[in-house]
């Protein structure tokens, strides 16, 4: 009898060789590694951008331009004060009581011409007295000498003595000694009354009168009858910095401009200087003259003196509002391999809207505009490019200009 065995059947495959093995598993190795550099590539590329961005989006967006050259010859404006060519108080030089006066403020006058009159009897008494003492002088003298002569003649026929002869000879001496005297008194009260007639030591304009009728007037300075001042030619004095001192030499010319007199200049020029650094200010005194032969400029005036310099020095010029007022000093910024730099600077003229650099700044150097208050040595910073603006040209700084 036959059995039948119907149990499961099992296939035997045969086993992998050594190297199949290891060559699939480093093939799973590898789709392993390229897996998972495929995720973390975009990942740390992802994050590199965005630091990039971020670090973009801190730095501090400016505008830059190279300074503006310039010359200190160009213009120079300072302020003065217009005086007379010669200013002079008038005082009495005899005493008495003022008869008249001739001329009120504001008149024009010529050397010579009578001011005013002054009244004074004492010295006319005094006068007349000198005269007759200058006559009694005179007789006296005459009657010496001829004494003496006569005497001298007696002597050499020995009808005298020799001490008689000495008397009479110094009788005459004295005699005449005191007639000089006498006339020189004259000359004396003569110029006191001539002082009677206030009269004008030059040609020029009556400023002030300070007196009248009947005031009484003491000699000497106690009290200003006039005053008078000389305005054909005036005299302007500007105290000039001294970095501008070697330019202001005599000869350089100057235009004067007044708030009363809108849209006109007056031509001037130095005509010397104090040759000397005031050391309070450290400024040179410069005198400015003026021609004034109408009369259109007062003495006193405030003026604004525009110089034209001469000076040759080169210098560099920025607009204000690039200055950076630290507690170190005065700054500008510029950008230096992309990064911020504060530049100490020197200043040698600012009218309000541009300064005038003296050093510290180069001309190539790219200035950052409108500088913001945090910025700090050695900050990165995006320089953006001005752009026109559409529809009137104007320039701005557009976004995403950066270069």
């Amino acid at each position: 009898m036959t059995s039948t065995h119907t149990g499961p059947t099992h296939t035997n495959k045969p086993p992998l060789s050594g190297g199949k093995a290891v060559l699939l598993t480093v093939v799973l190795i590898a789709a392993a590694v390229a897996l998972a550099i495929l995720g973390i590539v975009p990942r740390v590329r992802a994050r590199t951008t965005l630091q990039r961005q971020t670090e973009e989006l801190a730095a501090p967006s400016v505008l830059t331009a190279p300074p503006k050259p310039g010359r200190v010859s160009q213009d120079l404006v300072l302020p003065g004060n217009i005086q007379a060519f010669t200013d002079s108080p008038i005082y009495a030089r005899t005493s008495g009581y003022l008869k008249s006066w001739a001329f009120d403020i504001g008149a024009h006058v010529k050397k010579g011409q009578r001011l005013a009159i002054i009244e004074s009897p004492e010295i006319d008494q005094q006068l007349e007295q000198a005269r007759a003492d200058v006559a009694t002088a005179k007789a006296n003298s005459a009657y010496a000498k001829t004494q003496s002569a006569r005497y001298e003649d007696l002597l050499g026929q020995n009808a005298v003595s020799k001490q008689d002869t000495d008397n009479f000879r110094a009788q005459a001496n004295s005699t005449d000694s005191q007639m000089k005297a006498a006339e020189a008194n004259v000359r004396r009260l003569e110029q006191l009354t001539g002082f009677e007639k206030v009269v004008a030591p030059f040609d020029g304009v009556i400023t002030a009168r300070n007196v009248d009728v009947g005031m009484l007037i003491d000699s000497g300075a106690a009290r200003e009858l006039f005053h008078m001042a000389a305005d054909d030619v005036l005299r302007v004095y500007v105290n000039v910095p001294q970095i501008y001192s070697r330019a202001a030499q005599p000869g350089v010319t100057a235009d004067l401009t007044l708030a009363e007199h809108p849209g006109r200049t007056f031509p001037g020029k130095i005509v010397r200087t104090a040759n000397a650094i005031d050391p309070a200010s450290r400024t040179l005194l410069v005198e400015v003259q003026v021609d004034n032969a109408k009369h259109e400029l007062f003495p006193g005036a405030y003026t604004q003196v525009h110089f034209k310099m001469k000076s040759d020095r080169p210098s560099l010029t920025l607009p204000v509002s690039t200055l950076m007022f630290r507690a170190e000093g005065l700054r500008v910024g510029v950008v230096r391999a992309g990064k911020a730099a504060l530049v100490p600077i020197t200043l040698a003229r600012d009218d309000g809207r541009t300064v005038e650099v003296a050093g510290g700044l180069q001309p190539t150097d790219e200035v950052i505009q409108n500088p913001p208050d945090s910025l700090i040595e050695g900050e990165a910073v995006r320089v953006v490019q001005p752009q026109a603006a559409p529809g009137n040209g104007a320039a701005h700084a557009g976004p995403g200009a950066g270069k």
